[in-house]
């Protein structure tokens, strides 16, 4: 475990137990995650105590991933990095601007074990699960991109890239407390939004977890058999299940879910699959995020013409579902929702 990987509360902790004085926890933690430009070890200005506790650790500051790869998306406001981490295992992780803020897209895991057909990520299969601090780390990349390039900082996190984020849930809340954390980051968690492909034990666990984050949850099906043919984690938790755990969530934390759908020609885009879709979530406090289909080596499937999106769209409109055609972003370098993948590690 490095440093990076551990809170405010367990980093005093740790000073504490090795000697030291707990109050050199918050220069510490700041030069961590504020000062992300100069190792802990080179600052003249700690306490000497603290420089000398880190001396002879020998470098307990996480070796920041590699760079192996950056490409620049077309639309001049997305950027995919390609890193590297210390057991050689690599990971994609994108920046997304929009006038007036920066959004940082981090991966969990290294592949995924979800399986979802349309994904590049769930092709890959399972590799291994990220650290705190190696999720962590994405952040502190993006955030220097950000700095450098435009003098401003991260103002969204969204929990979308590769991996499952509830399959890897401690690690996962632990790199979003240190990341949201006043004396660090400082990102709002409101500002923080948690992906699912319907991981239902970890929605009834975030359901109880004392951080307001938001959820958004893939759906991309109406009926069991639908859904399990494009997501086969449904298998295992059915439609009927990942909808109690929604609305469990929604009653305990007083909180919209957001729902994802993937529109697919000729498979979930039709008006049935709308109406049924209203019909699933009526009376749901939901916002659906229509997506149309991203392309991808390993599935063959199209997205459906921008006409039966927006017939899609009205369909729903008219139900009375709050929903949003998403913006597609960086799709030629593929850095858009479902591409993301990686041939190391």
């Amino acid at each position: 475990m490095t440093l990076h990987d551990l809170s405010f509360e367990q980093l005093a902790n740790r000073l504490a137990a090795e000697g030291l004085s707990r109050s050199h926890g918050l220069p510490l933690f700041k030069a961590l995650h504020q000062d992300l430009e100069t190792t802990p070890r080179c600052r003249e200005d700690f306490p000497p105590p603290l420089r000398r506790w880190l001396k002879s650790r020998g470098g307990p500051e996480l070796q920041p991933p590699e760079l192996v790869k950056e490409t620049a998306s077309e639309d001049g406001w997305t950027r995919k990095s390609l890193l590297r981490l210390s057991d050689g295992g690599e990971v994609e992780a994108v920046l997304m601007g929009f006038p007036g803020r920066f959004t940082a897209c981090l991966s969990t895991q290294v592949g995924c074990a979800m399986g979802c057909v349309f994904c590049a990520t769930g092709q890959m299969g399972f590799r291994r699960h990220l650290s705190a601090g190696e999720i962590v780390a994405q952040a502190h990349h993006i955030e220097r991109r950000v700095r450098r390039s435009h003098g401003e900082r991260i103002r969204n996190l969204v929990m979308m890239g590769m991996g499952e984020p509830l399959h890897n849930f401690d690690a996962t809340l632990q790199a979003l407390e240190i990341l949201t954390d006043t004396r660090g980051l400082n990102i709002g968690p409101l500002r923080v939004t948690i992906s699912t492909v319907g991981h239902v034990p970890g929605i009834r666990k975030l359901a109880h977890h004392p951080r307001r984050f938001n959820l958004a949850v893939s759906l991309h099906g109406t009926t069991d058999e639908e859904r399990q043919a494009l997501v086969p984690v449904n298998r295992r938790w059915p439609l009927a299940e990942l909808m109690d755990a929604c609305r469990e969530y929604t009653e305990l934390r007083k909180q919209r879910v957001f729902m994802a759908w993937t529109l697919i020609r000729g498979v979930n885009d039709h008006s049935d699959d709308a109406r049924r879709l209203a019909g699933l979530l009526e009376g749901m406090d939901v916002h659906v995020n229509l997506i149309p289909l991203n392309p991808t080596e390993e599935f063959a499937g199209e997205a459906p013409e921008w006409r039966r999106v927006i017939a899609f769209q009205k369909i729903l409109k008219e139900a009375g579902l709050p929903n949003t055609v998403r913006q597609r972003r960086g799709i030629d370098v593929a850095a858009g929702c479902g591409q993301l993948r990686t041939r190391g590690g």
